[in-house]
């Protein structure tokens, strides 16, 4: 294995950073707000095919014709039921109602008690996110320290735009936290 050089270790810092940040978003994009969002049903698994659990997504299209209302419309028909069941199994709080070859999924309105709880996930979630992009640090700081003959200066150059990669990514999941929390509260 060839050393790397300061700044291939920040690259691949940056990387990883970039990566813990992409989760944190996607793990927003999951998580219930009074806006109708197809992301909701990412999660939801369908028992299909001979007991087969496959994502919903796999096995039906979802729209968000309304910002209340979801629409789920299964590519084989005989998987409805089976669909309706595992909308309602899932730990969302909904309740599917199956029209012709439809099944429309009203939201409903969120409780305040409701809201919070999901502020705290998101909190825990971005917690997670700005402990991934920490470790990242970490581990690009050990590799820094591995380099040898640099000199002090670029080690500390190094050193530095680490801590300002580190710094950017924990600015932007605090971002992603603020309008996803508003995004909750709003009534």
């Amino acid at each position: 294995m060839t050393a790397m050089t300061l700044p291939e270790i920040v690259k691949q810092a940056k990387a990883a950073m970039d990566k813990a940040m992409e989760n944190v978003r996607r793990e927003f994009a999951t998580i219930r707000s009074g806006k109708a969002t197809t992301s909701l049903l990412d999660l939801v698994r369908v028992q299909a095919y001979g007991g087969t659990e496959m994502p919903l997504n796999q096995v039906a299209s979802v729209a968000a014709p309304e910002p209340r209302l979801l629409t789920v419309t299964p590519w084989d028909k005989s998987l409805t039921q089976a669909i309706d069941k595992a909308l309602r199994e899932s730990d969302l709080g909904l309740n599917p109602v199956s029209q012709g070859g439809v099944i429309r999924v009203p939201l409903p309105p969120l409780t305040e008690e409701r809201r919070k709880e999901l502020v705290k996930v998101v909190h825990k979630l971005a917690e997670e996110g700005r402990v991934a992009v920490r470790h990242g640090r970490h581990q690009s700081k050990e590799q820094l320290k591995k380099v040898e003959h640099v000199s002090e200066d670029d080690h500390r150059r190094a050193d530095n735009e680490l801590q300002k990669v580190t710094d950017d990514h924990i600015k932007h999941i605090d971002e992603l936290v603020k309008a996803k929390e508003a995004e909750i509260m709003e009534v």
